[in-house]
């Protein structure tokens, strides 16, 4: 009998244990239904004039789909950035966030119907590995809008503010989501 309880007992514990591995696993991505588009760029640190190498290798990943009237969006930022030589500088940037956006499309300029600032992208591009090698990524949150019978699209800009280059935020645009 005891010997079945330990069993029972770890049967629970593996399955609830299994249970958290699927959720924690679980993104946006592995949901149905979203289409993307992917789109890099390489972004100076407009703080640092030194001769050793600075840019950041950005890679956005926007995505979006549709459930009936609603059109979902969100975004993975992806980057490999220089080594610098302090662990987990949290001085890099006075201010970084991500404007995720849900667009209406339409001829011409499409208009933003919702958008969220993601500012734990932050933290994220501040966070080094051992070897102070800045590379890491973030997903955002979804983001819906109820758009109806209108065609939608995600799409979103990074925002960063260098520590003490004077220029205060610069926004760099990445390619949106198709449309759904």
């Amino acid at each position: 009998m005891r010997q079945f309880k330990r069993s029972a007992s770890t049967a629970v514990v593996v399955a609830a244990l299994a249970g958290t591995a699927a959720v924690a696993t679980a993104t946006p991505a592995a949901a149905a239904g979203y289409t993307c588009s992917t789109s890099s760029k390489s972004i100076d640190d407009a703080a640092y004039t030194g001769p050793w190498a600075d840019n950041w290798d950005v890679t956005v990943t926007l995505c979006a789909k549709r459930s009936g009237s609603t059109v979902y969006s969100y975004a993975k930022i992806s980057w490999d950035g220089p080594a610098y030589g302090q662990v987990d500088d949290s001085t890099i940037f006075d201010g970084a966030y991500f404007t995720l956006q849900v667009k209406r499309s339409q001829s011409g300029t499409d208009p933003v119907m919702k958008s969220a600032h993601s500012y734990g992208i932050q933290s994220a591009l501040e966070n080094s590995d051992s070897n102070a090698n800045y590379n890491n990524s973030y997903t955002t949150p979804v983001l819906s809008y109820p758009i109806g019978s209108a065609k939608g699209l995600g799409d979103g800009e990074l925002l960063l503010d260098w520590n003490n280059d004077g220029k205060g935020y610069e926004k760099h645009l990445f390619t949106a989501s198709p449309v759904v």
